[in-house]
This record gives C-alpha cells, sequence and structure tokens, in this order.
C-alpha cells in the first residue's frame, strides 16, 4: 500500500494524545536548544530535567590541539557568539576563526550563549562556551549521577570532504579521536555516533564496528539508494521528520534498525510521528513530550 510522506498526511488523529512505546528514545537536540544555548553544558543538564529524555544529541568539531569540541559548526557562528572582548563576529572573519586552527583555551574565551538566538526566542540568554565532550559528559554525570549509567549520548561528526584538512582532520583521524574518547570515557556502549558523511560512518564502521551509528539524511532520495550508498547496516536511520512515511518505518523496521528522526518541534508533528511508528524523537524542546501523550 503506497503510503504518503509526512509533510502530506492527514493529522487529525494527531491532535489527540497517543501512547507512547516503551522504550521511546526522545533526545534533546544540542541538549534542549528552544530553552537554552546550545551544545552548552547547561543545555545538557537542563535537558536531563525531563525524565522521558533518553539520549543527549550533540556534534562534534576538532581544536588545533586535538581536543573534541561540541560545536554545531567548525566555526563560530556570528549570530549566536562574541569575541572574548564582547565584539562581534563579522562574516568576513568566520574563516579566520576555525575551531581546528585555534586551542581548546582559546575556544573557550569565545561566548555563545549571552545574546541569544534569533531563531529561538524562548531560549534564556546566559554567559557560556562551546564546552570540550569530556567537560560535558563529566558534568552531567556529577549533576545526575543517578542516571549517569543510563544515560545515551547521539554524537555527530561534523565532516565534509572539502572540509579535510581545513575545518578537521582528515576524516579517519576525526573517527580515530572520536573512538578514543568515547572509550576513554567509557561511554562507547552507550553512544551511537551519527553524520551525513558516509566517509565518516564508513570510517567509524572500519575502525569500530562495535559502536552504534546512525545514518543521518536530509536528501529525498530513496532509503534503498541511500543503504546502497552508505554499504552497510547501521543501527538508526535519521531522517529529517518530513521525509518520514509508515512505508520508510516498515523498511527500517524489516531490516532491524531503528528510525529516529530529526528535529521536531511541535506536539501535532511528535504525535504524528509515533503513530507512523517511529522508535524515537530528536527535539529542541524536551518541556513538550509531556503534552504528546502518556509516558
Amino acid at each position: 500500500m503506497f503510503s504518503l510522506p509526512f509533510f502530506l498526511t492527514y493529522k487529525s488523529g494527531a491532535q489527540k494524545p497517543v501512547e507512547i512505546p516503551v522504550g521511546f528514545d526522545w533526545q534533546g537536540h544540542r541538549g534542549c536548544r528552544g530553552l537554552l544555548p546550545e551544545n552548552s553544558i547547561p543545555a545538557f543538564v537542563k535537558a536531563l530535567d525531563f525524565p522521558a529524555v533518553t539520549t543527549l544529541e550533540l556534534d562534534l568539531a576538532v581544536s588545533k590541539d586535538k581536543q573534541l569540541i561540541v560545536s554545531h559548526e567548525p566555526w563560530f557562528n556570528p549570530a549566536i557568539c562574541r569575541k572574548a572582548n564582547g565584539d562581534t563576529i563579522a562574516a568576513s572573519e568566520v574563516e579566520k576563526l576555525l575551531i581546528y586552527q585555534m586551542t581548546a583555551a582559546e575556544i573557550r574565551s569565545f561566548d555563545c550563549g549571552s545574546f541569544g538566538n534569533p531563531r529561538f526566542p524562548q531560549q534564556q540568554k546566559m554567559s557560556t562556551y562551546k564546552p570540550t565532550l569530556r567537560e560535558v559528559v563529566e558534568a552531567v554525570r556529577l549533576q545526575y549521577p543517578q542516571r549517569a549509567a543510563d544515560i545515551r549520548w547521539n554524537i555527530e561528526i561534523k565532516s565534509q570532504p572539502q572540509w579535510d584538512g581545513l575545518r578537521h582532520p582528515p576524516v579517519e583521524e576525526f573517527a580515530g579521536l572520536v573512538i578514543a574518547e568515547l572509550r576513554a570515557l567509557g561511554i562507547e556502549q552507550t553512544a551511537n555516533v551519527q553524520s551525513f558523511d558516509r566517509r565518516a560512518l564508513q570510517a567509524m564502521h572500519r575502525q569500530a564496528p562495535e559502536i552504534q551509528l546512525a545514518y543521518l539524511i536530509e536528501n529525498a532520495l530513496s532509503f534503498d539508494y541511500n543503504m546502497d550508498q552508505l554499504g552497510f547496516k547501521p543501527a538508526i536511520y535519521s531522517p529529517y521528520y518530513q521525509l518520514v512515511s509508515k512505508k520508510l518505518a516498515r523498511k527500517c523496521h524489516r531490516k532491524d534498525m531503528k528510525l529516529i528522526p530529526w528535529t521536531v518541534n511541535d506536539v501535532v508533528s511528535m504525535r504524528t510521528l509515533i503513530n507512523m511508528g517511529v522508535d524515537g524523537i530528536i527535539t529542541d524542546y524536551p518541556n513538550l513530550i509531556g503534552d504528546v501523550g502518556k509516558l
């Protein structure tokens, strides 16, 4: 039977609370970007204030001194970051302020929270910085020791072929740094690594086949085509949420893969996706989870 894509699906049934499946994976996107500055320690800690959140989603860049920096871009986004002296960052300066060309200490001096995010007006403004992955994991363990063993991590390698050696190390090295740190932190069994870059996932698969992987998708190409391009079966298929359909859910489940879409920021869409059979949802607003249905 033909299954309509998400954006054409009739949503009337999603106006009512839905039954949340046992083991459903609610993920806090960049911590809780809708509420606190993205990819900051306060945002990750805050996300876990919502008991339904099972996974913390974050992005990685690499510093000059080979530290894993939690950042969506391998540079400082002028819309949300300021220099140490408070000056704004001009668009022409972005290429001069690459994370890969700066040490972790230099990166820490930039303020990426005091000025808010124009796309998220509810976000609380506060002075904060781009932390290392280790800092985030240790802060969460300190704040939530009783949950530490159960917290899962969804960690994105932010890489592109044209960025190799310029905005991040070569992808094989990038993957190796991630694997080493996951093992050093003892979270290799409770983490998955995701990427839009097939090369990064292929490198992870070669170097550490035991670590779960998630294949990020933003194209409208077929599931079968995307899987053929990757060349192996990951644990999770993670498309933009408007690409989800019941047919896609069935295909993933037939291959024993989870389907976890990104980034879903309204209750009706969350309910629609759950009715379609997704296994988790990545959201900027974990405070909305309680409105979706019975937990």
